[in-house]
C-alpha cells in the first residue's frame, strides 16, 4: 500500500528558488513513490489582508508553477483548498476542542501577531487548526515539511489524539516528514536567512525571472573575504551558492566533485557558471508556465478534477467527526 501524503503552498506570492528545491522539486522526484494530495491553500493566505483578484491571479498562477515544474495533474491530485467545504467545516470543530494555551504557544503566531499586533485577525490564531484539518481530513500518512513546520505538526498530532481520545477513533496520526539532507536555500543578500517571498528585492530568485535577473542577482550575491570554495556552512554566502549548485548538477554530484572542479578558481567562476545551471535549470518552467498561460480552461479543469477526486474523503472523514460529536 502506498503512503499518502499531503502539503499545500500558500498562493501568497511569487514562488522563488527555495520553494523549488526545498519542496514542489522533491514532489516531482516522488511523485509516483505515494499516493500525493498536493493544495494550494488560499483560505490560509487571508489571515493576512489580500487583494481578491491578486489572490485569484496568485492561485492560479501556483497551480501553473505545479504542473510546470513537472507535477502530473493524472498522478496526483492538485486542488484548491476552498474548493472543498470541509477544511473550513472540520477546522471549526478543532477550533472548539483545541485549548486556547496550544493555539497561543505556536511560534509562527507569536512572530506573525508581533509584527502587527493591532491588525490581527482571529483566523491567525486559528490557522493551525486549520493546517490540522487539511492534513486529518485525508487520513494522511506523511507531510513533509521543513524544520520550521514541524510545531504545526506536532500540534495536528495532539489535536488528532485529543479528538480520537474524548470522541471516537476518527483520524489517523500523520507523520511529519522531514529531509535529513533537504534543502535549504537562503537568502542571496542575507545568507543567513532562508530565501523568502516578503523579503528584499535583492534576496530571491523567483522562478519565473528572466535570464538578465538571475544573472543580477547571482553576481551581486553575498559570500565573503575568502578565496577556496569549499563546501563550509561558517561562510554562509559561499555554502549557500554551492548548495544551489548542487541542486542544480545531475544526481550525486559530491561536495568533494564540484570543490575539485573549482579548485584554484574564485567566486566569480563560481557565479558565472551559476548563473548558467541555474538559468538553465529554470528556462523549461518558465516555458510551459508560458503554454499553460495560454489555455485557462486547462487550469480550471485541472483544479476541478483535483478537488472532485479528493472530496469523498473529505466527506467521509468529516462526516464521521461529525456523528462522534452528535452533530446533526
Amino acid at each position: 500500500m502506498k503512503k499518502r501524503v499531503f502539503s499545500g503552498i500558500q498562493p501568497s506570492g511569487e514562488m522563488h528558488l527555495g520553494n523549488y528545491l526545498g519542496a514542489i522539486k522533491n514532489w516531482v522526484d516522488e511523485q509516483h513513490d505515494n499516493e500525493n494530495i498536493f493544495c494550494i491553500v488560499d483560505l490560509h493566505a487571508i489571515t493576512v489582508p489580500q487583494d481578491p483578484k491578486v489572490l485569484h491571479r496568485r492561485t492560479r498562477d501556483l497551480t501553473k508553477i505545479y504542473l510546470a515544474c513537472g507535477l502530473d495533474p493524472a498522478a496526483v491530485s492538485i486542488f484548491v483548498q476552498s474548493h472543498v467545504r470541509e477544511h473550513t467545516e472540520l477546522a471549526w470543530l478543532f477550533n472548539c476542542i483545541t485549548p486556547i494555551g496550544w493555539a497561543n504557544r505556536m511560534t509562527q503566531y507569536k512572530e506573525k501577531s508581533q509584527e502587527k499586533k493591532e491588525q490581527s485577525g482571529v483566523g491567525l490564531l486559528a490557522y493551525p487548526m486549520l493546517m490540522a484539518a487539511d492534513i486529518l481530513l485525508y487520513q494522511t500518512d506523511g507531510v513533509p515539511v521543513g524544520e520550521d513546520q514541524k510545531q504545526h505538526i506536532e500540534l495536528t498530532r495532539d489535536i488528532a489524539q485529543k479528538f480520537n481520545r474524548e470522541y471516537a477513533e476518527v483520524f489517523k496520526i500523520p507523520e511529519p516528514w522531514i529531509k535529513e539532507d533537504g534543502a535549504r536555500v537562503m537568502a542571496l543578500d542575507e545568507p543567513t536567512k532562508k530565501m523568502s517571498k516578503s523579503g528584499s528585492p535583492t534576496n530571491a530568485i523567483l522562478l519565473l525571472d528572466p535570464p538578465e535577473v538571475i544573472k543580477s542577482r547571482i553576481m551581486k550575491a553575498t559570500t565573503d573575504s575568502g578565496r577556496e570554495i569549499r563546501f563550509d556552512p561558517a561562510r554562509a554566502g559561499l555554502y549557500n551558492l554551492l548548495t544551489i549548485y548542487q541542486l542544480f548538477s545531475p544526481t550525486g554530484t559530491t561536495h568533494a566533485q564540484i570543490e575539485e572542479h573549482f579548485d584554484g578558481q574564485g567566486y566569480g567562476a563560481l557565479k558565472k557558471e551559476l548563473v548558467e545551471v541555474v538559468g538553465e535549470g529554470l528556462r523549461p518552467i518558465r516555458e510551459k508556465f508560458e503554454q499553460l498561460s495560454a489555455d485557462p480552461d486547462y487550469i480550471e479543469q485541472v483544479l476541478k478534477a483535483g478537488a472532485d477526486r479528493v472530496r469523498p474523503m473529505a466527506e467521509k472523514t468529516y462526516q464521521a467527526a461529525k456523528e462522534a460529536m452528535g452533530l446533526g
